[in-house]
């Protein structure tokens, strides 16, 4: 996987799943944690993104999934367990096949990530406010998928859009 440390920064690259059904998007989150996110996960060498982000679904879900595009590019700095993050993530429009099992929206699903439990749920997208979701950027631009790429800048509060395509 592609994170390296140095002094106390943690680079990280990822790429991310953004599964959409029924005005509902799928977040996961470690049962430790009090936050939600989407899935995703970091990429191997030499492993193209689109690949990553199938593979993460069914290591994590167990759920093969179509990637359609990428939607958002994004830097992101944060802080996370006492270390702090540099993450360049890429962001794809996903969909779960149509005859699915994890397409019920009012289930949860477990999952595991290398000996992490996880929790899978579907979200109703005009409700994301009333949830701890990071980034902080996700609950509004989750509500206008773009129809190009947009880059993204997100620093604990400021988000910037540094580039959108139209």
């Amino acid at each position: 996987m592609i994170t390296f440390d140095q002094g106390d920064i943690r680079f990280n690259y990822r790429v991310v799943g953004v599964a959409l059904h029924e005005n509902h998007v799928l977040l996961h989150n470690d049962v430790v944690d009090d936050f939600w996110a989407l899935p995703g996960g970091r990429a191997e060498l030499k492993e193209a993104a689109a690949q990553t982000v199938s593979r993460e679904m069914v290591e994590e879900l167990g759920a093969p999934v179509t990637v359609e595009r990428l939607i958002w590019v994004v830097e992101d700095h944060y802080n996370y367990r006492n270390k702090n993050y540099h993450e360049i993530a890429l962001y794809f429009l996903i969909h779960l096949e149509p005859k699915s099992p994890f397409l019920d929206l009012s289930k949860t699903y477990p999952g595991l990530e290398e000996n992490v439990d996880l929790t899978f749920q579907w979200f109703d997208l005009d409700k994301l406010d009333s949830i701890k979701l990071y980034p902080s950027f996700l609950p509004e631009r989750l509500k206008k998928i773009p129809l190009g790429v947009d880059h993204i800048f997100h620093d604990t509060g400021d988000i910037r859009v540094m580039h959108k395509d139209k």
